[in-house]
């Protein structure tokens, strides 16, 4: 006999269908999200990409003279720089430009400096000015960059050993503090409108780009792997109570790029071994001849550092 199974009243199998309309919200909302994550890295890699500005003129157009040179940094990459001397036994004062400047906007600080005597050496740092180009731009390469032009100032008049001083100029400035933070052959050091600490400067660009808050932690710490370094190990906040030597802060008031208030903020984070601070009333943050109008307080804080000419 064969048997049979009984059938069971009221019962309804359920099937598992999966709703389309939901499947399509989870894929736009996925590609949503994949779009902005690749602008905001496209963001993050232009922001790497400084815009190249060639000199356009030369020391000779202040009444300095002076010979250009190549200098060897990182990787061979060769550096463009000018030298204007003053005498082979003067102290030397070289001086950084900042993001996207060049030698060539510092002139205007190297001639009171000349005037008091000093040899001064105008630096153009990788994929800036007449440098080579590199696969991207950062602080640590600036301070590379400005090591190797120390370097060869030492290398060149070996009878100044110890009376060089650095002078930069935003992402410059943090490049010779921290530069100066990691030797102790730096006479002195002036830092004009540096950040205090990368990290405030990065949230401050992902602002005003409007990059979603969402991102903003994953984004910081994909920087600190693309450059090789941790925020707090380069910040300005730390490297400038490191450094062996007397440091100058020069900031201006009216700076809307980096706010005086972080120049503020270094100067207070080194306690009893505390940076001059140099304010400028009115000053923005490009603004290298206001600065210029300071120059004699800049070569009275050399001076006292040890450098005369």
């Amino acid at each position: 006999m064969r048997s049979m199974s009984p059938k069971r009243k009221g019962v309804t199998r359920l099937q598992h269908t999966t709703d389309p309309c939901r499947v399509n919200v989870f894929l736009a909302l996925a590609l949503a999200a994949a779009a902005t994550l690749a602008v905001t890295l496209l963001v993050i890699h232009a922001g790497f990409r400084a815009p190249r500005r060639v000199e356009q003129g030369s020391p000779a157009d202040i009444g300095l003279g002076y010979s250009e040179t190549d200098i060897l940094t990182t990787g061979g990459k060769r550096l463009f720089a000018w030298w204007v001397p003053a005498c082979s036994t003067a102290p030397t004062v070289i001086l950084l430009h900042g993001w996207g400047g060049n030698a060539e906007m510092m002139l205007p600080l190297a001639l009171p400096l000349h005037s008091a005597g000093m040899n001064v050496l105008l630096l153009d740092a990788r994929n800036h000015g007449r440098s080579d180009s590199a696969s991207f731009s950062s602080l640590p390469r600036f301070a590379e960059d400005v090591g190797a032009a120390t370097d060869w100032v030492k290398n060149q008049y070996k009878d100044q050993p110890g009376h060089i001083a650095l002078l930069g100029h935003s992402v410059g400035a943090g490049a010779v503090l921290l530069e100066a933070s990691r030797r102790g052959d730096i006479a002195a050091v002036i830092s004009i409108a540096a950040f205090a600490h990368p990290e405030w400067m990065m949230r401050r660009y992902l602002a005003r780009h409007k990059v979603p808050k969402l991102f903003t932690a994953w984004i910081l710490r994909y920087v600190e792997w693309v450059i090789g370094h941790r925020y707090d190990d380069i910040s300005p906040l730390h490297t400038a109570c490191r450094a062996r030597c007397p440091v100058l802060l020069v900031h201006g008031t009216a700076d809307r790029t980096v706010p005086v208030t972080d120049a503020i903020a270094i100067q207070k984070s080194c306690g009893t071994h505390a940076p001059e601070l140099l304010l400028i009333e009115g000053a923005d943050h490009d603004s290298v001849d206001r600065v210029e109008e300071h120059g004699e307080q800049l070569v009275t804080f050399l001076k006292r550092a040890g450098l005369s000419g």
